[in-house]
């Protein structure tokens, strides 16, 4: 069950790296590419993605150590 849990918060970790990415390319977009893609969604969709999952890590995180799911490492060394 650790291992999923592990798993779960590795996945948000790569999915808030990927919507970093998203903006990154959006951001360098100049105004003259955004008349081709009036599609896509703005750079502030991304990062707003980025912040919901970022929220949702830490809120798991504090569940599972409240709970007992997991424990800290009490000795960093």
């Amino acid at each position: 069950m650790v291992f999923i849990f592990k798993s779960v918060l590795v996945l948000l970790l790569l999915f808030i790296i990927a919507n970093l990415a998203k903006a990154l390319i959006e951001m360098v977009k100049g105004p003259n590419d955004a008349e081709e893609s009036e599609d896509q969604p703005p750079m502030s969709h991304y990062l707003g993605k980025r912040v919901i999952l970022s929220a949702l890590a830490v809120i798991l995180m504090l569940v599972a150590l409240l709970s007992g799911f997991i424990e800290p490492n009490s000795r960093p060394f």
